[in-house]
């Protein structure tokens, strides 16, 4: 990619501002303890804008465009740059007013937006612009410099200098900086032209109103509709339709925040609460707008926030459903949990919402370990909805026979290690299947409930759950991406240990964290304080704490006093040393002819941002590639998986045969991984229980982790970003070479694994200490047959890394 040096405007400036950045009303929404992850150096995803320039004569123009944008669009809220000649700070307060992520900078011209450092991807628009439609199609674009052609001298094609453009900066190059700096009329088509860097639009992205006279309308198709000239004067040139276009748009702030209040949705939750807050005082909010600005809290992890708003809605209105549904879920998330199932009761009464709430009960009873009265309320959900997904799992998960111990009994509770964990069942992930049973694989090769206590996570540690865990010989907590703040948030701790801290300083049983991982995604946001503090008192705690990668140490070091940091380490995940773990597992003998591909959708938007098509199309394409050399299958490690098998065959015509993991047994998933010739997968475990088999692997990178893991065992090129613009190519190159030199792959793949395990081993012989066990390897490591020792032996493939 060519780096444009950066302009005396943009030094002065400083870098690009984050999102809500450069934005006081950001913060009253936000507050500082919100912080947003961003790790897209690490995953590739693109940072978008849109910009305009103004002066001061031009600035009323760029408020009616702001206004066309958000009701427009309604769902769309990326940052807006407000391109200026030097205006002072408060020029842009009535644009703050409209838009929750107004970016201002100076520059000399709207040409700047060319040089536009921390963006990839700008959309130029001009304050003599109304949006009509949905601008989506746009911020989809990835190559080049997209315009409407304009026709030109001799049959030739042309670009207007004011038109709406969407720049790829990874495609200006330094001769087209070069053309920019020399000016003139034509510049902007001279400086795209003559590089070929030309996307055509359809002027419906940029219709000149000049054309519309007297009472021609506006054509239905039109997106943008560009006027000639600011339209600040008396006698605007255009036709009465035209002129009505525009004119929708000139409102007051009031005018503008409840027509997007009034817009059917879906809306973008930060233009949300940027119009719906603060509620006005003295006067009573709409109870549904109420809900939605709490359920968007909600979603951002502010549940303080939603609580405080729902509780004043619902007050004397036990005739609300959803909006006490909502409001015990955020109760919940607190650990308010009496007044949660109080309200999830009310939630009951309709029709509409019984079956989910009831879910949320069952959910709840659970968590406090009333496994009867979950499994009661689960019946209850099956009897007001059949169908409810949520109640069928809980009232299987509570069944009185379900995790029925063996008629042998446990060994005493002195012997036993307490293994504290994310257990899934039934339809759940299949990583997380796997995971706690290769835990305590690494402590022997009894794994099953004679010589471990298991206790959930996500259940409150209440104190017989800390008498149980106190009669313990030792207590693990691992593997998983337990902090990670949203997925059964507790108020107890801020990550997914639902433990407070000063039931925490009471554990008098040695205590480790073992291949934990930071899971936040790329721009997810949520509020530190209460998992800094806990993180602070598990640390201290801890006789060993160890995390499964070393971008996660990095990032918990982050958050700890500097007194701390040094008693974090690194510790493998354990699936990733899987042959070293089992007798069983050979090095894949007689593999089938196959290729497995995973995908993950959970928090989709944060995975692809607006390249999901693109990611749908290349994919299809390596697919379609690959599959001329090997049967190409889909494994699933969860049933939302396989929207990806049903959107390729909708969308580019291809099928293929799935493999449904969350339906298989451990012992069969590590088989059909070590069977095949090669992962390509999304999902951390998708590539670490393959490489711990053996297998090679290519990972969809869509979240730091699977960065972090590659880059440990000093193989990043095995990772390819889902924004990757040849994303096709790149991994139908990258499969190739691992087909036609496999042996050479997996030789690799067991190289790596080396330093895994040699890590693993002189933790284990710590923790051993620790609880006072035996050593489960005194022989070395359980692998049959000959090992491949050190990298050099590896195969040295072609770097897939996003340029």
């Amino acid at each position: 990619m060519n780096t444009p040096a950066e302009p005396a405007a943009e030094r002065r400036n400083g870098p690009a501002a984050g999102p809500g950045q450069g934005d006081p009303a950001a913060g009253r929404h936000e507050g500082p303890a919100v912080v947003a992850d961003d790790r897209r150096a690490l995953t590739g995803r693109r940072r978008i804008a849109f910009a305009a320039y103004a002066d001061e004569d031009r600035m009323p123009g760029v408020l009616v465009l702001l206004r066309s944008l958000a009701l427009a669009d309604p769902a769309v809220c990326e940052d807006f740059l407000l391109l200026h000649p030097g205006l002072p700070d408060s020029a842009f307060d009535a644009a703050r007013r409209l838009h929750p992520r107004i970016v201002p900078r100076t520059a000399d011209s709207r040409l700047d937006a060319f040089r536009a450092s921390g963006y990839d991807t700008v959309v130029v628009l001009g304050p003599g612009m109304v949006v009509l439609g949905s601008l989506l199609p746009l911020l989809a674009l990835r190559t080049g410099v997209a315009a409407v052609p304009q026709p030109g001298p001799a049959g030739g094609r042309t670009v207007r200098d004011d038109g709406l453009l969407v720049i790829q900066r990874q495609d200006v190059t330094d001769a087209v900086l070069e053309a920019l700096d020399e000016g003139g009329e034509d510049v902007v088509d001279r400086a795209i032209g003559e590089a070929g860097l030309l996307e055509p639009l359809g002027s419906r992205y940029d219709f000149p109103a000049g054309r519309l006279y007297d009472d021609a309308p506006v054509p239905a198709s039109t997106v943008v509709l560009h006027f000639e000239e600011d339209l600040s004067g008396e006698e605007p040139a255009h036709g009465g339709p035209a002129r009505e276009a525009r004119e929708r748009f000139e409102m007051d702030d009031e005018e503008f925040r409840s027509a997007y209040r009034a817009l059917p949705g879906p809306n973008h939750p930060e233009l949300l609460l940027h119009c719906a807050l603060p509620f006005p005082e003295g006067g009573r909010a709409p109870v549904d707008l109420v809900r939605q600005v709490a359920e968007v809290h909600r979603q951002q992890g502010r549940y303080d926030e939603a609580v405080a708003l729902l509780t004043a809605a619902v007050a004397d209105r036990p005739d609300l459903p959803r909006c006490h549904e909502t409001l015990g879920i955020s109760l919940m998330a607190l650990s308010r949990y009496e007044e949660a199932e109080a309200h999830l009761l009310l939630a009951t009464v309709s029709p509409d919402f019984a079956a989910r709430a009831y879910g949320q009960l069952a959910r709840l009873a659970w968590l406090l370990g009333r496994t009867e009265e979950a499994h009661a309320y689960a019946r209850e959900g099956i009897d007001a909805d059949p169908t409810d997904g949520n109640c069928h799992a809980w009232f299987v998960r509570t069944s009185p026979d379900r995790g029925a111990v063996p008629s042998a009994g446990p060994a005493p509770a002195g012997e036993q290690l307490a293994h504290v964990a994310l257990f899934a069942d039934g339809q759940e992930n299949a990583g997380d299947k796997v995971l706690p049973e290769a835990v305590r694989m690494c402590f022997g090769s009894d794994t099953g409930p004679a010589r471990w206590h298991e206790r959930s996570v996500h259940r409150l540690v209440d104190e017989p759950a800390l008498e149980e865990l106190n009669a313990r010989r030792g207590i693990v907590v691992g593997g998983g991406g337990l902090f990670l703040p949203d997925t059964a948030p507790n108020g107890n701790s801020g990550w997914q240990w639902n433990i407070a801290d000063d039931v925490l300083a009471r554990i008098t049983a040695p205590l480790a964290v073992f291949a934990v991982g930071y899971n936040v995604f790329d721009g997810q946001r949520y509020r530190r304080e209460r998992f800094a503090e806990s993180l602070r008192a598990l640390v201290g705690k801890s006789a060993f704490f160890g995390l499964r990668n070393q971008g996660s140490v990095d990032r918990v070091r982050e958050l700890l006093p500097e007194e701390l940091r040094d008693r974090v380490r690194y510790q493998p995940c354990p699936t990733t040393v899987a042959r070293h773990l089992d007798p069983g597992l050979d090095d894949g003998a007689g593999r089938d002819d196959t290729v497995l591909i995973n995908c993950a959708y959970d928090r989709a938007g944060l995975r692809f941002g607006h390249d999901y098509g693109h990611f749908l199309a290349e994919t299809a394409a390596a697919v379609r590639a690959i599959g001329e050399r090997a049967e190409v299958r889909y494994a699933a490690h969860m049933p939302a998986d396989e929207k990806f098998v049903h959107d390729l065959r909708r969308e580019h015509g291809t099928a293929l045969p799935v493999e449904p993991l969350y339906l298989f047994s451990n012992d069969r998933i590590r088989a059909l991984y070590r069977r095949t010739r090669l992962v390509i997968g999304m999902r951390g475990h998708a590539g670490m229980i393959p490489f711990g088999c053996g297998t090679p692997i290519i990972s969809l990178v869509s979240h730091p982790k699977l960065a972090y893991f590659l880059t440990d065992i000093d193989r990043p090129e095995w990772g390819v970003s889902v924004h990757d613009r040849s994303l096709g190519a790149r991994l139908a190159e990258r499969a190739a070479a691992v087909l036609d030199d496999h042996g050479a792959a997996v030789a690799d793949v067991h190289g790596r694994q080396e330093h895994l395990w040699s890590v693993t081993r002189a933790n284990l012989a710590e923790l051993q200490g620790l609880f006072g066990l035996p050593d489960p390897f005194p022989e070395g490591p359980r692998v049959p047959g000959p090992r491949t020792a050190g990298p050099a032996r590896g195969l040295h493939l072609p770097d897939t890394r996003t340029k």
